[in-house]
């Protein structure tokens, strides 16, 4: 084959663009950059939608503990709350709160027992809200691990084609080596566009929502003892 024919073929360094490398790179590894991509794109949207759920938690928590230690009764506070989609200390206090007055509010009433039932209930109540601040963290810590293996792989592949088009040609200069090269090497950017954002983030993430849980799990524990002094009062009176 003449060089000439060879090169003309080819894009020079100047038309080399992001766009023009994927275009021109093989089938594999353009299946390889789309599904970077796609994972990237559902990275962000996870890490938007986390972002303003812990931002929602935070402040749904600091109002309700500034009303609920403002000494307002928790019958009242109960009243208040128990028709209202509840998350975070609310579905703990209202868990809670459907225990003691399924036992004082019925006709049979199973005091002994009580203490044990609400903290079942609570960590039940606490259970469900750490399932709900973990959720899809794990595709975080997938994408972070796997996405630079997979944008390697498609460079090796995107490599290999390219040293077999060199060998048909049977042309090493820079200019017929230089687009193949670099088509494969957009495979490996793209994996790590994909993985470092997602490592960062879910690192962030999963420390927010330990805190969170922890948070929940203190304020379980301070609502447990409330409620067992008043049991004690009552099972005394």
């Amino acid at each position: 084959m003449d060089t000439a024919v060879v090169q003309t073929a080819l894009p020079s360094a100047g038309e080399i663009t992001l766009f023009g490398m994927f275009w021109q790179a093989h089938i594999v590894v353009k299946l390889v950059m789309i599904g970077l991509i796609a994972a990237s794109v559902w990275c962000w949207a996870i890490i938007v939608d986390k972002s303003l759920l812990f931002s929602r938690y935070r402040r749904a928590m600091d109002q309700f503990e500034e009303v609920f230690w403002s000494g307002r009764s928790l019958d009242e506070l109960y009243r208040s709350l128990e028709d209202r989609p509840a998350h975070g200390m609310q579905a703990l206090f209202l868990a809670a709160m459907r225990e003691w007055k399924r036992t004082f509010d019925g006709q049979r009433r199973a005091v002994g027992s009580l203490q044990q039932r609400i903290d079942r209930a609570l960590d039940l109540a606490v259970q469900r809200e750490g399932e709900t601040l973990q959720a899809r963290l794990s595709v975080l810590a997938t994408v972070g691990s796997s996405a630079p293996f997979i944008g390697l792989f498609g460079t090796v592949w995107g490599i290999m084609t390219s040293f077999r088009s060199i060998a048909a040609s049977n042309n090493t200069s820079l200019a017929v080596v230089a687009p193949g090269i670099a088509e494969a090497l957009f495979a490996t950017a793209i994996g790590l566009f994909a993985a470092i954002p997602a490592v960062i983030a879910y690192n962030k993430l999963q420390s927010e929502a330990t805190r969170t849980q922890a948070r929940l799990e203190g304020f379980a524990d301070e609502f447990s003892s409330i409620l067992s002094r008043q049991i004690d009062e009552r099972a005394a009176a």
